[in-house]
């Protein structure tokens, strides 16, 4: 059993290590584009807490009333998958589905919207798209 002493001194190294508090925020910025009717793109400012995931970003920016939504559905294998945004449903009729994209969209995302972890001023696109 630690001693209160010896507690104190090991969260006090912990403090001073320069870890971020599990409360710090992330900047992020997530632009919403459609690459199906060329829609104007649509950017949002959120954050995400430290190693935070997007999906929580996602929540808190849906949460603000700035005219983001979203929507998506949990897949037992894989996560939650993205089906909707601003209203806007992927169709596998019409072959479209949101692609998650990353630094201005050049890179594709391996992971879902459940397990991404943004980086700092990261921009992370969602772009509606055919396949």
């Amino acid at each position: 059993m630690m001693t209160p002493t010896l507690l104190s001194a090991a969260l006090l190294l912990l403090l001073l290590s320069g870890a971020p508090a599990a409360d710090s925020q992330t900047p992020i910025s997530i632009n919403v584009m459609n690459s199906v009717t060329n829609a104007p793109n649509q950017t949002y400012s959120t954050h995400v807490v430290f190693r935070g995931i997007l999906l929580g970003a996602m929540r808190r920016l849906q949460a603000s009333n700035v005219g983001f939504s979203f929507t998506y559905s949990e897949d037992s294998n894989y996560g939650p998958f993205l089906e909707s945004v601003n209203g806007l449903d992927r169709c596998s009729h019409d072959r479209t589905y949101w692609e998650l994209l990353v630094k201005n969209g050049t890179v594709t995302a391996d992971v879902g919207i459940g397990c991404y972890i943004p980086n700092a001023n990261e921009t992370i696109v969602l772009n509606f798209k055919q396949y």
